[in-house]
């Protein structure tokens, strides 16, 4: 089995370790906030994920240097606004070669880096791979039914990643297209918040339906002009992470559109949520990618408006709906 430490302690790092260490691995969980480590020690469970307790043999520190030495994988868990700060600090000690699993999802607002790529330019010995599809931490870490993508450049380190996390209710496929597991999962988080924002408007299925399929068709598009796999947007971190990602009350990106969607200011919605809206910190980026790729993409331009902009949410709805006649394939 291997050794493991997770660096993170946040709903889905936890959620992780709970499937790891119940297979034997040996799990430590490295956090930067020392209120988090002392919560996950004393009570074997993160707050937000209630019932879900933590394997008595994972261990748990705040030591940078004790974190990542001597470790076959680290699994880099902490929220996408914090993964170059993090990788950068623990840089100074991290070995040539290190296997890094990254299982955050965004893009970063001026760079337009996915968050592998931001590790490799704070660490570029490692070995990068990403951990990405439709999963919500309340579910995995209570061993409901699950499937995920292991991307990576070299296949040997997908199918050991592949190995290390698969067990009877967590399976793993594997992928050699890093780039389009990144955009995929970072781009739904967008497109749920507009999901939320229609459900918040009280709109139904029809509405949710197109949003979906007219959403991944965005995705796919910038995608495909980035040099990915349009395979990949019609497959788990694509089509399946955004139909989970806009459908669960667990997302807490559908949750923030929602509050939006009801009139919420965006600092309302933020704090009622009460975690990391990944979406928001993407927005930004992905209008940024589709100037630079000439590709259009209305849907996250509309949701842009709204966050930034204090466009009216019902507005940015009948303007999606008032755009010029096209046939559906077109582009």
């Amino acid at each position: 089995m291997a050794k493991i430490t997770v660096l993170g302690g946040g709903t889905w790092g936890i959620g992780l370790t709970i499937q790891l260490a119940s297979s034997g691995n040996d799990v430590t969980v490295w956090s930067a906030l020392p209120s988090e480590i002392e919560m996950l020690e004393q009570n074997h469970e993160h707050k937000m994920l209630p019932g879900a307790k933590i394997p008595d043999s994972v261990k748990y520190t705040l030591d940078d240097k004790e974190a990542v030495t001597d470790r076959d994988i680290l699994v880099m868990a902490v929220a996408s606004s914090f993964t170059r700060k993090t990788a950068a600090r623990l840089a100074p000690f991290i070995k040539d070669g290190q296997i890094i699993v990254d299982v955050a999802k965004g893009i970063e607002e001026g760079t337009l880096k996915t968050l592998s790529e931001q590790i490799l330019d704070e660490i570029p010995s490692a070995e990068v791979c990403v951990l990405s599809g439709p999963t919500h931490a309340e579910e995995v870490s209570r061993f409901m039914p699950t499937t995920i993508v292991v991307a990576s450049h070299k296949k040997e380190i997908a199918k050991y990643i592949q190995d290390v996390f698969m067990t009877d209710t967590f399976r793993v496929y594997t992928s050699s297209d890093v780039k389009g597991v990144e955009l995929g999962g970072s781009l739904k988080n967008v497109v749920a918040l507009a999901a939320g924002i229609a459900d918040g408007l009280g709109y139904g299925d029809n509405a949710k339906a197109a949003l979906i399929t007219r959403g991944i068709a965005e995705i796919s598009r910038l995608g495909v002009e980035m040099g990915c796999r349009p395979e990949t947007f019609s497959g788990l971190t694509g089509m399946g992470d955004l139909i989970v990602t806009c459908a669960s009350m667990h997302s807490r990106n559908r949750r923030c559109g929602i509050l939006l969607g009801q009139g919420k200011t965006l600092a309302e919605a933020q704090a009622e949520v009460g975690m990391v809206v990944e979406g928001i910190f993407s927005a930004k980026a992905a209008i940024e990618l589709g100037k630079k790729y000439n590709v259009c993409l209305p849907i996250i331009e509309q949701v842009n408006q709204v966050l930034f902009e204090g466009k009216n949410a019902g507005d940015a709805v009948k303007e999606l709906m008032l755009r010029d006649k096209k046939d559906e394939l077109d582009g």
